[in-house]
């Protein structure tokens, strides 16, 4: 075994086994690259089109970086193939299938980085993986995902911000995520929520725990530091904004430039907790020298070292491909066995159809196939039924997807007043549906505004639920067994003031319609 001496020089050229290694180790990861290109290019229109990930752009150099920094270190290992992470990297490519099928950009994308940093243990062995373990760690903040932080981040600064607002002093009424003052009407919207500051600072904070300190204890705790902060500074930040407008007669902080307000004091907050944590840093050694040793397994002879090498990168190559193999081949089943949607036919009950009767409301689910939007009313009382029904769907057109809602964030029309679930007889099953009571934006001035009562869940090929992640458990499901991707999403809603519990009168309603609901849904996409 043999210890590299501190202070020895560099040789820049590279050991024989490094230069077999390197060009296949390279061109594995371009022909990863290429395979899941879709998939990369939708990970940097996110970058382009997003504020939150922008970061993304400089997540690929700064890896570079990282790893060129241990290249001394590096060129003194034996590359080794290693097939025992085949297991790995096939459970991943598994994985990316299951999300692909059902057009889940998190999964596939998440995924997709997976396949490349297990490409350098697969290839290069573990002991190098294990010394640049940081910067392909690192690597997982080039996925944009974070977003689905967005709800509770969004509740906690809503009920922070009106605490810290009644313990000033002044009095606040609160219905959902907004709030009224006696200057004014604040709302918590997304750009409030804080996860932007979130994770630019779990960023920024991993990397500058990773190049400050050298224990694992500070770079944890650092890290913790770095989730915390921005939370409780996001808070701060909401609860300041509102003070400013209310004490200036809502002359400052009250438009956009509260967003420059935020930017400044996060930026602040920011620097202060790095230069409290440069205090604790600690000394920089060589990069990767410590107790940095070689290979000292058994010699390969080369002949046998290539045999194996060779024989690895060939399966990787295979595995990876075999996703996109599989892909084709359910694809071109899906397009033999394609057929045109029709619309299903009305409900036949005691409910009649009417018209709208003053509720002129429509979820916001982009693009289905097939969408109706009706009115039944029986002995005086009106229910809403939408079904957006899903087939054939992709990364432009799905049931499950964040641009799908009840309302949109600047609907002319309602607004969301709160949200919570109910329980509801489903056939053989009880289901927990979402459960939702928007208010009119016209009368939202008004004491007493016009609220709705909004029921929401899936139909997923038959089986139901509201869970957006079981739904695409179901949906990958159903095309791995050659179902087909029929889905949909049922929303009723109905007037909060209706005679009688608008909460009965909706689950009496979809009882009733059940089966018949469920039949209709069936039939379409069928030939008629």
């Amino acid at each position: 075994m043999t210890t590299l001496p501190m202070g020895t020089p560099l040789s820049w050229s590279l050991p024989r086994a490094w230069q077999r290694a390197l060009p296949t180790f390279v061109f594995l990861l371009l022909w990863i690259l290429f395979l899941y290109r879709e998939t990369a290019v939708a990970m940097v229109t996110i970058w382009s089109r997003s504020d939150t990930f922008t970061h993304g752009f400089l997540v690929p150099p700064i890896v570079l970086w990282l790893v060129w920094r241990q290249r001394g270190v590096l060129a003194l290992q034996v590359p080794r193939a290693n097939p025992g992470a085949w297991v790995l990297v096939a459970g991943v490519a598994f994985l990316w299938l299951l999300g692909d099928l059902v057009a889940v950009n998190a999964v596939t994308q998440l995924t997709l980085v997976a396949l490349l940093v297990l490409t350098v243990p697969a290839m290069l062995g573990w002991s190098v993986a294990r010394l640049i373990a940081f910067p392909l760690g690192f690597l997982f903040f080039a996925v944009p995902i974070g977003e689905f932080l967005l709800p509770p981040l969004m509740e906690w600064t809503a009920r922070v911000t009106v605490f810290a607002l009644r313990v000033s002093g002044i009095p606040v009424y609160r219905e959902g995520l907004d709030f009224v003052v006696p200057s004014g009407r604040w709302s918590v919207v997304e750009a409030c929520s804080g996860v932007r500051y979130l994770i630019a600072s779990l960023t920024v904070g991993a990397l500058f725990a990773y190049m400050n300190y050298r224990s694992t204890q500070r770079r944890i705790i650092f890290v913790l530091v770095a989730l915390v902060v921005p939370v409780i500074a996001n808070w701060l930040r909401a609860y300041m904004i509102v003070m400013l407008g209310h004490l200036s007669d809502n002359k400052l902080a009250a438009g956009v430039d509260h967003l420059l307000y935020g930017w400044v004091f996060f930026g602040i907050v920011i620097l202060l907790m790095f230069m409290i944590g440069a205090r604790w840093a600690e000394p920089e050694s060589v990069p990767g020298m410590e107790g940095t040793t070689t290979n000292d397994a058994t010699p390969i002879s080369p002949s046998q070292n290539g045999a194996r090498f060779w024989g690895v990168a060939g399966g990787l190559a295979l595995l990876v491909t075999l996703p996109h193999l599989a892909i084709g081949a359910l694809e071109y089943r899906d397009i033999a066995a394609r057929h045109t949607v029709s619309e299903p036919m009305p409900l036949v009950t005691r409910w009649q159809v009417v018209d709208l009767e003053g509720i002129a409301f429509k979820p916001a689910f982009q693009n289905p196939s097939v969408e109706i939007n009706r009115h039944y009313a029986l002995d005086g009382r009106t229910v809403g039924l939408f079904l957006g029904y899903y087939q054939h769907q992709d990364y432009s057109r799905k049931l499950v997807s964040s641009n799908n809602v009840l309302v949109i964030g600047k609907d002319a029309n309602w607004e969301r007043a709160g949200s919570g679930s109910h329980r509801l007889a489903w056939g053989e099953h009880a289901l927990e549906v979402r459960t939702a009571e928007l208010r009119s934006v016209a009368q939202a001035s008004h004491l007493n505004p016009e609220n709705l009562v909004v029921w929401q869940f899936y139909w997923i090929g038959g089986q139901v639920t509201a869970n957006d992640h079981l739904a695409k458990v179901y949906g990958a499901m159903n095309r791995l067994m050659g179902r087909g991707d029929g889905s949909a999403v049922i929303v009723a809603y109905t007037r909060k003031d209706q005679a009688g519990s608008a909460e009965a009168l909706l689950s009496s309603f979809l009882t009733t319609h059940q089966a018949s609901i469920n039949e209709r849904l069936l039939s379409m996409g069928k030939n008629p």
